[in-house]
């Protein structure tokens, strides 16, 4: 009896020592492989510049997303919205919407901004709805506002509904698209002030006493960088969470749907991200691109520069696979002329086209339409 009695402890114990025991191994950032165990059925962590994927499980998988839908719901708004000061009567099918809620009332007069905020901080579905009619007329119109938006920032294999994320058979995303949508969301400095808020008061309205909202994302109070994004759950979705982390001038942007132990498992990630990568300024503007050429016999040196910096986040060993090429056409090129462009591949695949311009004019006419450059040297 009392064998069966420890094997049944045993059995009971083992599973939770073991999750313990992958939470508290995969704390250690410097753990590189940790997007290896995520039990996400959908994941990707993406460098919100560059567009790379850092680590990915099953990232084109299309499935709900629960209430990180209202990312998209708030950079559709924002970039729809031209002042968000405007006070509205929220429309009366924004009121007793089921789920989470800012508890709106009917004929409430209340300011779009304090809707974007009840919208990412306390997740509120009438908010949502309030915002989408608002914006869009309607909900469906608003809907497809947000797939038109999608599509836009390359987010091919996602569809959406509603503007809160309740389950609809055809209301999906996958873990990349989210990325993508969140890189693009993250541009826009009222969508990254709102979501890395923690607290926000909403002043009395006509017919409410002020509301005081709490930050849901407990990764930005324990997270260093962290700088939102939204979670977001249903039965069907599972746990869900978008989040981001910004340091040194370098933003990592984690998606995880239907994950346990989303926190976790996201904070993990985004600090492997930071120690796995090496964010590398392959192409810098303020430094002179220069190559010796040779015109009717006369020697003399070509000064360019490139329209913009560009930064590639590159693992240990990884150098050897970027490759830039040039392409200039001097044909009586002055000073400050566009000229040509750089390319800059990896592994074989186009990262960048950008621009380039000469520094110093050209005396001469070029015979040929193209100058072949073959050697480019950064003058220190």
């Amino acid at each position: 009896m009392k064998t069966k009695s420890l094997k049944f402890l045993i059995f009971l114990i083992l599973p939770i020592f073991l999750l313990n025991f992958l939470l508290i191994f995969t704390e250690n950032k410097n753990f590189s492989n940790v997007y290896a165990l995520s039990s996400a059925r959908g994941m990707c962590v993406l460098d919100k510049d560059s567009k790379r994927v850092l680590y990915s499980k099953n990232m084109d998988l299309k499935l709900p997303m629960a209430s990180t839908t209202k990312v998209v719901t708030a950079i559709t708004v924002l970039n729809n919205c031209t002042d968000l000061d405007e006070m509205i009567q929220v429309a009366d099918e924004s009121v007793g919407i089921e789920g989470t809620s800012i508890y709106l009332r009917k004929g409430e007069v209340i300011k779009v901004k304090d809707l974007l905020y009840g919208l990412m901080l306390r997740s509120g579905n009438d908010s949502a709805t309030a915002l989408a009619i608002h914006v869009g007329g309607s909900i469906s119109q608003f809907a497809e506002m947000m797939n038109e938006l999608a599509i836009s920032v390359g987010a091919k294999n996602s569809h959406f509904t509603n503007p809160h994320g309740l389950d609809d058979d055809n209301h999906y995303t996958t873990a990349y698209d989210l990325a993508l949508i969140t890189a693009y969301a993250l541009n826009n400095p009222i969508f990254k002030e709102i979501v890395s808020t923690k607290t926000h008061v909403i002043e009395e309205t006509n017919v409410s006493e002020k509301r005081y909202l709490t930050n849901k994302n407990r990764l930005l109070s324990t997270l260093d960088g962290c700088c939102g994004v939204k979670t977001g759950y249903t039965s069907k979705a599972g746990r869900c969470l978008v989040s981001a982390v910004e340091r040194d001038n370098r933003t990592s942007v984690a998606v995880v749907l239907n994950c346990g132990p989303m926190f976790e498992e996201s904070a993990s990630m985004l600090n492997s991200s930071f120690d796995d990568y090496d964010y590398m300024k392959i192409i810098d503007k303020d430094k002179e691109i220069y190559n010796e050429y040779i015109i009717d016999n006369v020697e003399g040196e070509l000064n360019l520069y490139a329209g913009e910096d560009f930064y590639y986040p590159l693992k240990e060993g990884e150098l050897d696979k970027l490759k830039i090429s040039y392409s200039v056409n001097l044909d009586d090129a002055k000073s400050g002329d566009e000229v040509g462009e750089i390319n800059i591949s990896f592994d074989n695949r186009l990262l960048k086209t950008i621009k380039l311009f000469t520094m110093n004019k050209i005396d001469k006419l070029i015979d040929s339409k193209t100058l072949a450059i073959s050697e480019v040297l950064w003058e220190e």
